[in-house]
């Protein structure tokens, strides 16, 4: 491929990133205009997140004279973020730098922008709107009528859909995810007559994914934009039950064109239930890919002192990509990074 800094590709995508500058600019102005404070969490963190499926970029630090230790390139700021939370922030937001390792293609980069922010004592539904505001703001920004990704269109000045997880299994694959949830063998067998591959090995996590990706969200965020919401438990690791049915968990993304922008949470506050969750998830990450990663003991003892919240984390390039009709993520990177 071509170098970014050769002056033909350059001169190609330089529209699309001066373009880029302007959104940015924008959605730093709608939040300042909702009274949010901008901070900047530190991004070598001794744990850098603890999904399964999501993978760091690992360093040592030296201390003089010391042993080296572990650290870790942060997947999120949400760690970091929490604690100001707990220390008395009301409502933070991070245009934080982040790393994913394992992740590039057209909508993944390894290194790329992600805006989290938080609300303290405020409801789930709160940063929903938000979310959806960003998009609006953005695509003003960016002056043009739609958010677009290849042949597909999205009107965010049209009423968002709400649609939840039992609603969606439902519509397009087809199944009742309720009587489903805790039974790998029950959804093993739904998937296959799906007609998608089940491996031996996949857990109930792994099929659950499957569906999501092949039967749901390519029918997401057509015309407008879709808060996907309700995820069951087993696939919210940070996020509380919803009150109704604790089965489920106050956990939303939000979709465009069928690309995934945002993912939000009420907020788990809960020190104990957050541990098991982060062990689970551990283990499983040990059993698939031979590795795990350390528990955040501050963010576990932060958590004993956090108000209610809610908080989401947006990939600021993939906004801006759908924002400005770009073709491929690496437009809106100024350096892209060397693969």
């Amino acid at each position: 491929m071509t170098p970014y800094w050769d002056r033909d590709r350059h001169a190609d995508r330089r529209p699309l990133l001066l373009v880029r500058g302007r959104v940015k600019a924008a959605l730093r102005g709608w939040f300042a205009g909702e009274g949010f404070i901008e901070v900047e969490c530190g991004a070598l963190q001794r744990s850098p997140g603890n999904e399964t499926h999501l993978h760091a970029f690992s360093t040592a630090w030296q201390p003089e004279g010391g042993e080296a230790a572990a650290r870790y390139l942060h997947t999120s700021p949400e760690f970091a973020a929490k604690k100001l939370i707990a220390a008395g922030e009301t409502r933070i937001v991070d245009f934080a730098r982040v790393w994913r390792n394992r992740e590039a293609g057209p909508l993944h980069a390894p290194e790329f922008t992600m805006i989290e922010w938080y609300r303290a004592d405020a409801p789930w539904t709160d940063v929903m709107a938000d979310a959806v505001e960003l998009c609006r703001t953005a695509l003003a920004a960016a002056g043009r009528e739609r958010l677009t990704w290849r042949e597909r269109a999205c009107d965010p000045l049209a009423e968002a859909e709400r649609l939840t997880l039992r609603e969606a299994f439902d519509r397009y694959a087809g199944l009742r995810l309720a009587d489903l949830l805790e039974n790998r063998d029950a959804l093993a067998a739904a998937t296959a007559t799906l007609g998608i591959t089940v491996a031996a090995d996949d857990s109930w996590s792994d099929l659950f994914s499957k569906i999501v990706v092949t039967r749901i969200e390519p029918h997401l965020g057509h015309g407008r934009l879709t808060l996907l919401c309700e995820y069951p438990v087993a696939e919210a690791a940070l996020a509380r039950p919803c009150p109704g049915d604790p089965r489920f968990a106050e956990r939303f993304e939000l979709y465009a064109c069928g690309v995934e922008l945002a993912n939000g949470f009420g907020e788990l506050t809960d020190p104990v239930e957050q541990r098991r969750r982060f062990v689970a998830d551990m283990d499983a990450k040990e059993r698939l890919y031979g590795e795990r990663y350390p528990i955040d003991e501050d963010l576990l003892a932060a958590l004993a002192f956090m108000p209610p919240a809610s908080g989401v984390a947006l990939g600021f390039e993939r906004l801006a990509l759908l924002a400005t009709g770009g073709r491929h993520i690496d437009d809106m990177i100024w350096t892209p990074f060397p693969v």
